[in-house]
């Protein structure tokens, strides 16, 4: 009969190989409940763990998972560069995972890190309820994103962004600018930040959301058939891809920028400034986001059981462009 393995006791137990790894070695929080499970399907099988095992047993990996939505967005294409150097400074390498905007994936991506014992996850995505998070047994680190209390959030001041981009569109004459943003939610503090200028003076918000997972060549078809129909003099992209899909929309109907229609992006990478560096858009510091997660999580693996502390957001700053 072969002897039980680490695999053969989470299985019987109920639970991941990660939560009896630290079960045998007594690290990070566990209730009671769930060592009693693990003690007993040990003592069940009659595991025991070789000298090999118990050698590799709370060793760290050196890895640590980072899962965005897409690497084809510059914004996070720049935010995994940043996370990467972050990383490496504490001699950890990143794993990349792209979960091409689909929440599935993006399960079975935290799934596969788990099993493969990263040392810990950050992740940039923006599909909701996606299950796992909750119950993952290694530290995460989000950014932009809410998972829950127990996972700390690094993030832009993106209300304060929304405001930055709705207020400089009706300075520069907009009367009826409208916002295009993939999800529109009670999260989604850009588009609530939208809605609230617009109440103070008096207009009415439109908002337009494309959904996440839309390919780009059907989002543009949407940003196109939206302006055509709205009659908009403004454009607040919650993206810079989406406003410049706009500028692509006005200059293949003859409208002219700004005169015709204004148009404000958010992000500012690298890539975008070099190639069109006239869209006035917020700049969200990218480089930042990506070193405070990588060393919020480097802290968090050294310490699993530290409360998440709450961390303030970082300023945004509208950079001004020949667009508006």
């Amino acid at each position: 009969m072969a002897r039980p393995k680490l695999e053969d006791v989470a299985a019987r137990a109920g639970v991941s190989v990660t939560t009896v790894s630290r079960v045998l070695n007594n690290r990070g929080y566990l209730s009671d409940d769930l060592r009693r499970r693990v003690n007993a399907a040990i003592d069940e099988l009659g595991y025991r763990p070789d000298a090999i095992a118990r050698s590799l047993i709370g060793r760290r990996s050196g890895l640590v998972g980072v899962i965005v939505p897409t690497v084809a967005d510059p914004f996070f294409g720049e935010l995994v560069s940043s996370i990467e150097r972050g990383l490496a400074a504490h001699g950890y390498k990143a794993l990349l995972c792209d979960c091409q905007e689909n929440a599935g994936r993006e399960a079975e991506y935290l799934d596969l890190l788990q099993a493969n014992r990263v040392d810990g996850v950050i992740t940039s995505t923006h599909n909701r309820d996606v299950a796992g998070y909750d119950r993952a047994e290694l530290p995460i680190v989000a950014v932009d994103r809410r998972l829950g209390a127990h996972i700390p959030v690094v993030r832009s001041d993106n209300r304060a962004g929304g405001r930055l981009a709705t207020e400089h569109l009706l300075a520069r004459g907009a009367l009826s600018p409208i916002l295009i943003t993939a999800t529109d939610h009670a999260g989604n503090d850009r588009a609530a930040a939208y809605r609230e200028v617009m109440g103070a003076h008096g207009r009415e918000p439109r908002v337009r959301a494309y959904g996440y997972a839309t390919p780009m060549d059907d989002r543009r078809a949407l940003v196109e058939t939206w302006l055509a129909d709205s009659g908009a003099d403004g454009v607040f992209a919650t993206d810079d891809l989406t406003a410049l899909m706009a500028l692509e929309w006005a200059h293949k109907t003859g409208r002219s920028v700004p005169g015709d229609v204004r148009i404000v992006g958010y992000d500012g990478s690298a890539a975008v400034r070099l190639g069109v560096p006239g869209l006035t858009t917020v700049g969200q510091p990218i480089g930042r986001l990506g070193a405070r997660a990588a060393q919020l999580l480097v802290d968090r693996i050294a310490d699993p059981d530290a409360a998440p502390t709450a961390e303030p957001p970082l300023p945004v700053e509208l950079r001004l462009g020949w667009t508006t």
